[in-house]
């Protein structure tokens, strides 16, 4: 079969990378053209454009970069009639995503969409675009299926591959001493800060979050760098400030770590697994009155997807005008000396890997997509 697979972020190129290895498992004459990044190309096959090149976020983003959008969209269409494919795999990546799957439809390209767009927090409109032209969704959470259930539109799912990220992680066995000896690091206690992987979001959190170090001295703070982020962006923020920063170590970090600040997102379910427990931060310009303003368009109650998979709140969520440096001190003290408290967010994160299943994913996805292809 042949396969044209678009992923627009970091987190698409590595779900994306695992669902390749797990088409070429079931499907020897696999053929892989994409829109993706390094990781996707490692599995082989033909990069067509790096996420790197697309990654517009923000309103005023996307407004100013409208023509090269365009451009890349007719580009991508112009990629998928040269090569003819059995089948086009979106990943996310909705405003540009939902474009192409509508022009496969009116091209009788077979449209599958793997890792739903978030319609379930917001633009849950999107859902008539959905029915209209993808074939088959497949889900990644046990609570989209219900989403899906009440819009009477049939889905998959075969659990999350974030599980298969964690357990097939590079340096897993490496012991704590190696890794600072390695990294050039103390041997003080860590605490891990992933502020997100867009400038916008880092440049407003990033701060605050170095600024909790002056009350842990025998901790040390070790900042994620974001694949996508230029390392010497996170200089212009971190100044002089005594935190270290790591490259693409973003699970070695967390595996070592005693705690967590994470930015909404992927990251929160990603230190989950690997059993860290964590505070959620998220701050955005225009103060509370924009919060309040964007709670009425939110369709959920929660913005982590730990709290969303559990339907509670197991991690303490501080958005916005909540997130200050006492209301961060307070938790992150709790975390790190209430044994109490730490002992039930990890005992809710045991829950948590219950629900949303067992390693594999990847390969049981890539065999219901297969299946359903060679019944065509």
């Amino acid at each position: 079969m042949k396969y044209f697979i678009i992923a627009g972020e970091a987190s698409g190129d590595l779900h994306g990378s695992n669902l390749m290895k797990g088409l070429k498992e079931v499907d020897e004459n696999a053929e892989f053209q994409f829109w993706g990044g390094d990781l996707m190309q490692k599995v082989g096959g033909e990069l067509k454009m790096h996420y790197k090149d697309i990654a517009f976020m923000g309103l005023m983003t996307v407004i100013l970069n409208l023509r090269t959008i365009f451009k890349n969209l007719a580009k991508c269409k112009n990629q998928i009639l040269m090569f003819k494919p059995d089948v086009i795999i979106l990943i996310d990546y909705p405003g540009f995503n939902l474009r192409i799957a509508k022009f496969a439809k009116r091209k009788n390209i077979k449209v599958f969409y793997y890792i739903s767009p978030k319609i379930w927090a917001w633009k849950e409109s999107r859902i008539k675009k959905i029915k209209a032209f993808v074939d088959r969704m497949f889900v990644i959470f046990p609570f989209e299926k219900n989403f899906y259930k009440k819009h009477n539109y049939p889905v998959e799912f075969a659990g999350n591959p974030l599980v298969d990220a964690i357990e097939d992680r590079k340096n897993k066995d490496e012991s704590f001493e190696t890794f600072t000896q390695k990294n050039g690091l103390s041997e003080k206690p860590v605490i891990a800060i992933l502020p997100g992987s867009r400038k916008q979001e880092i440049s407003y959190i990033l701060p605050l979050m170095i600024n909790i170090k002056k009350h842990y001295p025998d901790h040390q703070f070790i900042v994620a760098s974001a694949p996508a982020i230029d390392i010497e962006f996170y200089d212009t923020i971190i100044n002089k400030a005594e935190v270290s920063k790591l490259y693409n170590q973003t699970y070695e970090i967390l595996q070592h770590a005693k705690a967590a600040l994470v930015t909404s997102g992927t990251a929160t379910l990603e230190t989950a697994l690997l059993n860290i427990p964590q505070i959620v931060c998220y701050k955005f310009r225009g103060g509370g009155i924009i919060y309040n303003i964007g709670k009425l368009f939110l369709k959920v109650p929660y913005i982590s997807l730990v709290n969303l998979i559990m339907n509670r709140e197991i991690v303490k969520e501080l958005i916005q005008q909540y997130l200050t440096e006492k209301s961060v001190k307070k938790e992150l003290d709790k975390i790190l000396f209430d044994t109490d408290y730490r002992s039930r967010m990890l005992n809710d994160y045991a829950d948590l890997r219950s629900k949303i299943g067992k390693p594999g994913a990847s390969k049981r996805f890539a065999t219901l997509m297969y299946n359903e292809l060679i019944k065509l």
